[in-house]
């Protein structure tokens, strides 16, 4: 049966081009409501392990988490209806909507959602990994969850969507997921991977039916090919666009742009182990010789994108208003570099007891600025006489990396609210051990207690206070160099309406769109 059953076999990049080119059908021949919605985005599917799927199927709305969140990040029921917990904090009860259904047709219920839960915080990928949980038991139509100490964002934690409910049906003997049967409104009805994937309303589905019962995503590899999927009307959202055809497509006037500012910096992490850039001063020089403006202006189209500090104003809890912004200043990085040791030799590139101040960074093309922002990066750091060697690779290279200790610098993005807690991404990121895409070789005792009092909830009354003394030191010892906030854009064809981006990544609201009248 095609919608309990996933087929999995390779589409390749060639496939996915040849599709873009050789769709002949017009914009207008488009138009009417037995077409499927088509989706277009940079990113493929390599696994369905919900911890390591990049949220794919809680996006597409198949799997539902027990909590959910809205644009501001406020806790709404998922298939929880209800939370609770206990005086001491120790106990927390989620009680499971009546009635809710898998796609298979069994009946979502506590044991089914304990198991998958059991099986998340196995995952080290999932942060209910690093929750202090003592046991997840079923009682009657609710799921307690016992934690060895009080642990404050546990609902945040479970609307992330490592954390997705899928039916005892989706695993394999040894939990490995093998097929994706959610209880969200839409169900799969095929699967490619690494490409392909597509969906169908699902007759278990409680609430209202959606009013797109089809929709079909792809995944396209080449920004220009996406943009001219958008552009041709072979696509009706297109996620994903560089800025150099975003601004083409805006300036033409005849698609729809929706965009929101994300929760998401674009970070040039240091390895603060690394013998050169383990010196605070050498990161802060990094940071001064990068002109965040002029990049955010001529890269990102956005000079607003500027990032003067970690946090986006889009946090709101975390963004402080009045702190010294991250600037442009030449001049005062090499003298810091200089206080560090290191003096410019016959090449211009700075030497230190015989060695030349040349790093590595490694990012990759998923992102389409991001290529663009390390070339400008490289370009900044040999202004102060530094060597910057840019390796453009897969994005799996820069946890590689981190894990077996060979990265030196990494550039990418980071969204803190994929947890609608900052907290909880905060206090994985920046573990004494550091993480994948957080510090590495880099702890702070002070950071580390107050993340840990804030989630215990031993200093609710100075939440603010807290706040602020971890943003003061991430912003003076920078183990993560801001480089750009994000901003969000799909090219929407008039087919459709009612799009609206969500600002956490959690969902593309797909359930909120019509075709157009």
């Amino acid at each position: 049966m095609l919608g309990r059953r996933i087929r999995m076999v390779g589409a390749s990049a060639a496939a996915v081009l040849m599709m873009a080119g050789c769709a002949g059908q017009s914009p207008a021949k488009n138009q009417g409501v037995q077409q499927p919605l088509k989706v277009v985005g940079q990113f493929e599917l390599h696994s369905l392990d919900p911890s390591t799927s990049g949220g794919f199927f809680t996006r597409l709305q198949v799997a539902e988490t027990l909590v959910d969140a809205d644009n501001q990040g406020a806790l709404q029921p998922g298939l929880a209806t209800a939370w609770e917990a206990s005086p001491d904090k120790l106990s927390w009860r989620f009680t499971l909507r009546e009635g809710a259904a898998f796609h298979d047709g069994t009946a979502v219920t506590a044991d089914s959602v304990v198991g998958a839960l059991e099986t998340a915080r196995t995952k080290a990928a999932s942060p209910l990994a690093a929750v202090p949980v003592k046991s997840i038991t079923a009682e009657g139509a609710a799921v307690r969850v016992d934690l060895t100490q009080p642990y404050a964002p546990l609902p945040a934690v479970l609307a992330h969507t490592s954390t997705q409910i899928l039916a005892p049906s989706s695993y394999a003997a040894d939990r490995t997921v093998t097929e994706i049967v959610g209880s969200g409104p839409y169900k799969v009805t095929r699967l490619e991977q690494p490409a392909t994937i597509e969906l169908a309303v699902s007759d278990q589905w409680q609430d209202e039916k959606p009013a797109i019962a089809e929709v079909h995503y792809q995944a396209v590899g080449r920004a220009e090919s996406r943009a001219l999927m958008a552009e041709s009307g072979q696509a009706d959202v297109t996620f994903g666009m560089d800025p150099t055809s975003l601004q083409r497509i805006k300036q033409a006037g005849k698609l729809d742009i929706a965009a929101v500012t994300l929760p998401r910096t674009i970070l040039m992490k240091a390895n603060a182990g690394h013998e050169i850039l383990s010196d605070a001063r050498v990161r802060q020089a990094l940071s001064l010789a990068l002109d965040r403006e002029a990049m955010a202006t001529a890269l990102l189209r956005d000079p607003e994108m500027a990032a003067t500090q970690l946090f986006p104003p889009s946090l709101p809890e975390w963004h402080q208003d009045d702190v010294t912004p991250l600037s442009h200043d030449a001049d005062e990085a090499k003298k810091l570099l200089a206080e560090a040791g290191w003096a410019p030799g016959t090449d211009g590139i700075l030497e230190r007891d015989g060695k030349k101040f040349s790093v590595s960074l490694r990012t990759f093309p998923d992102r389409p600025e991001l290529p663009l922002l390390a070339t400008a990066i490289q370009a900044k750091l040999k202004d102060v006489g530094i060597a910057l060697d840019v390796k453009i690779g897969n994005s799996s290279e820069i946890p590689a990396g981190h894990q077996d200790g060979s990265l030196e610098l990494a550039l990418y993005s980071r969204n803190y609210a994929l947890v609608p807690d900052a907290l909880v991404t905060l206090a994985d990121d920046f573990r004494p051990g550091g993480a994948d895409y957080g510090a590495m070789g880099w702890n702070n005792a002070e950071l580390t207690s107050t993340l840990q009092d804030m989630a215990t909830g031993a200093d609710t009354g100075n939440l603010e206070e807290n706040r602020r003394a971890v943003t003061d030191i991430l912003h003076s010892e920078l183990p993560v160099i801001p480089v750009a906030w994000y901003r969000q854009s799909a090219v929407v064809s008039d087919r459709v309406e009612g799009l609206v981006l969500d600002p956490l990544e959690r969902s593309w609201r797909l359930t909120d769109l019509t075709w157009s009248k």
